[in-house]
């Protein structure tokens, strides 16, 4: 083969390769919310260089990590690991100095920190961060490549290809779920200024009516049977608010959102670990049989913290 025609096949295999990412990118695109484009992402990239493990790790702004989504692990593998990282070592490397690294052994690195117990053993690390310009958006980690060679430059330039068509995802995403959330901030400022124009003006209504019965030497029976129906109008007006508002607000939510926040809220022991096994995409439930779930799993996880004396507990819905 001349070099004109090494260049050429060169040339097509990138082509290939730009075609494959951009297919993957698409794909994690059209996930239903942030999380569900993380975990897309991650399993894309573990897939384009063949490698055993990939995670994508999402900065808080505070030095550690606000998610870090996690390809080629088993639910089991993830719970028996103790928390998720946290930002140091050589992650924090990479989401600190902005910087790829690319190590055939990470171990050797005076920078590495070790894996928790119960976390798999790996040897080799690839790591890109996600950016546009100078905006960080999240890093990419591969580790291991399945038939064992250490990352070449070719992988580093394909995941570095993708960590760009990513960061794009990623802002798409994000931008989604603010307007979202926007969205609903103007249905409740909505409802509440029909509470303030309709509801309040019924019950300054109801009151004079009230007061006038009170200071009446002869309180008419059938006024005050007109006052009670008017008031109980009000009391079915304002639970159609909550109602909706309410309906609203878990079609913006996931189940594993609505888990994650629901154990949030409990008083746990501080010897506790929770591992949640659930889909973080949207499920498509009525918002009567969602909220039912979430009844279950609040009622068997106050039941298993008060009478278990557990140490672990693994919450999974499928």
């Amino acid at each position: 083969m001349n070099s004109d025609q090494s260049h050429e096949h060169t040339v097509q295999i990138d082509l290939q390769q730009l075609q494959n990412i951009a297919s993957s990118v698409m794909y994690a695109i059209e996930g239903e919310n942030l999380e569900q484009v993380l975990e897309r992402i991650a399993h894309v990239s573990r897939n384009l260089v063949n490698a055993k493990y990939a995670a994508l790790g999402i900065p808080d702004g505070e030095g550690s990590l606000k998610y870090f989504k996690v390809a080629g692990m088993t639910p089991d593998e993830i719970a028996a690991v103790p928390h998720q990282p946290e930002g140091r070592g050589l992650l924090g490397v990479i989401m600190r100095e902005q910087t790829v690294l690319r190590l055939e052994r990470l171990a050797d690195d005076p920078r590495a920190v070790g894996f928790p117990e119960g976390h798999p053993h790996m040897t080799s690390l690839l790591g890109v961060p996600v950016m546009t310009g100078s905006q960080l958006y999240g890093m990419l980690y591969l580790c291991d490549r399945e038939d064992g060679q250490p990352f070449s430059e070719q992988d580093q330039w394909l995941i570095e290809t993708m960590a760009g068509y990513a960061a794009l995802a990623i802002a798409g995403s994000e931008l989604r779920e603010k307007e979202s959330r926007l969205t609903l901030l103007e249905e409740r400022e909505r409802i509440g200024m029909e509470l303030h124009d309709g509801v309040i003006q019924s019950l300054y209504a109801i009151g004079m009516q009230l007061e006038l019965l009170r200071t009446s030497k002869q309180p008419d029976i059938t006024q005050l049977d007109a006052t009670v129906e008017a008031l109980n109008e009000v009391i079915e007006d304002i639970r159609r608010y909550i109602l909706n508002l309410k309906r609203r607000n878990i079609e913006q939510k996931t189940l594993r959102e609505a888990v994650e926040e629901m154990v949030s809220r409990m008083r746990l022991p501080e010897h506790l670990q929770i591992a949640i096994d659930v889909p973080s995409h949207t499920t498509r439930l009525t918002p009567i049989v969602f909220d039912a779930v979430c009844q279950m799993v609040n009622e068997a996880l106050s039941n298993a913290v008060r009478h278990a004396k557990a140490q672990h507990i693994h919450i999974r819905c499928q």
